[in-house]
């Protein structure tokens, strides 16, 4: 049996510099007879010469379109928006299994063109746990984002746009001098799992003391929201993975009952859950970006201001080590590709993608 042929797609999201497939990943895959097309991309945080040493083919910017119909697409974030049919077999982050915005039209696509979609959030081992994820860097990201956009806000400024990192070590340091002296407190929930004990270190590393980290689990919200507990810290961090309907953990109508006396200034939604209908932070609507990382709550006037952090590809501030950790996890899963019919992470995510794919064509009405 012939080795599958993977084709590394470019990144189209504006300041998205990962790559789902790192060079030395990359070169393993070529080692063991695979064919590896990378297409050529200034903004990817890894030069098109670190691939092409690695035994990977280079083509054109963003061709993916033309690859070979046995070619497997793989690439991180949403495709570019339009209405042509894929036909590829697909792996990336759908972001469309719990009805975000637009999500049955994606599936529609696929639906047409006969693709499949291996979605990377739904790649799992036998115990349920995802092969791949960039957790800990979305919660180390989303923590140092959380903490500079508290430090402009507590001197009456706006945080400005956001450029990536080359190091973990750039970032804490940046971070420790933007906190300088001040007496930040804060509260990560689902500070045990990967994203939150991202957060949890990167507050530790620039110099939070341990007691003013709050941590937070399932024991602690078991109660169910709204937490009063959120308005006594200066930073609030939610790193919980919703699988389904639960209370609020903080409303607007909350904050505005709390008036000038609530501590709280920052909210971090390293969830993202902002288009789902679950959503348990209802006090903001659009994701923000590295441009402009913060939107302000309508607490009120008279109120101090509170800012969210939405931005749904975090882990591109630390984009080299983001990138190398991920695809180094999704590296023996990749090399079992030939078997998606009985690898139980292949066939596992196939099952999931076809019954939501016959989900959105009713409701396409295809």
């Amino acid at each position: 049996m012939s080795k599958p042929i993977f084709w590394l797609r470019c990144e189209t999201k504006e300041l998205e510099r990962r790559a789902a497939l790192a060079p030395i990943a990359a070169k393993r895959l070529t080692e063991a007879g695979f064919t590896v097309f990378v297409e050529r991309d200034e903004q990817r945080t890894f030069d098109d010469s670190e691939y092409e040493a690695a035994g990977c083919t280079l083509v054109d910017h963003n061709s993916w379109r033309t690859a070979p119909s046995s070619a497997t697409i793989i690439g991180l974030k949403e495709l570019q928006e339009c209405t042509e049919p894929l036909a590829h077999k697909h792996i990336y982050f759908g972001h469309c299994y719990k009805k975000q915005a637009g999500w049955s039209s994606i599936l529609s696509r696929f639906h047409r063109g006969g693709g499949t979609l291996y979605d990377i959030e739904f790649l799992t081992d036998t115990t349920g746990r995802r092969v791949a994820a960039f957790g800990f860097h979305a919660g180390f990201a989303g923590a140092a984002v959380g903490a500079l956009a508290f430090a402009k806000q507590s001197e009456g400024q706006k945080l400005g746009r956001l450029n990536a990192f080359e190091t973990e070590v750039a970032m804490v340091k940046t971070v420790e001098e933007a906190l300088g002296k001040k007496n930040v407190k804060v509260l990560v929930i689902g500070a045990l799992g990967r994203c939150g004990s991202g957060a949890v270190q990167l507050f530790q590393r620039a110099g939070v003391p341990d007691d003013n980290i709050i941590k937070w689990e399932m024991a602690e919200t078991a109660k169910g929201g709204p937490f009063n507990e959120i308005l006594d810290v200066d930073i609030f961090v939610n790193c919980i993975y919703l699988g389904s309907k639960i209370p609020p953990f903080i409303t607007r109508e909350q904050l505005i009952a709390a008036g000038p006396q609530r501590r709280l200034s920052i909210i971090v939604d390293v969830s993202c859950d902002t288009t789902n209908l679950f959503n348990p932070l209802p006090v903001y609507s659009i994701n923000t970006t590295f441009i402009e990382p913060t939107v302000p709550v309508d607490v009120g006037a008279s109120n101090p201001p509170i800012s969210v952090v939405s931005i749904d590809h975090l882990p591109a501030l630390v984009p080299r080590e983001a990138s190398e950790k991920f695809s180094q996890d999704l590296l023996p899963s990749l090399l079992d590709f030939a078997n998606t019919q009985t690898s139980p992470v292949w066939s596992a995510a196939e099952k999931v993608f076809r019954e939501k794919m016959q989900e959105a064509a009713v409701v396409d009405g295809l």
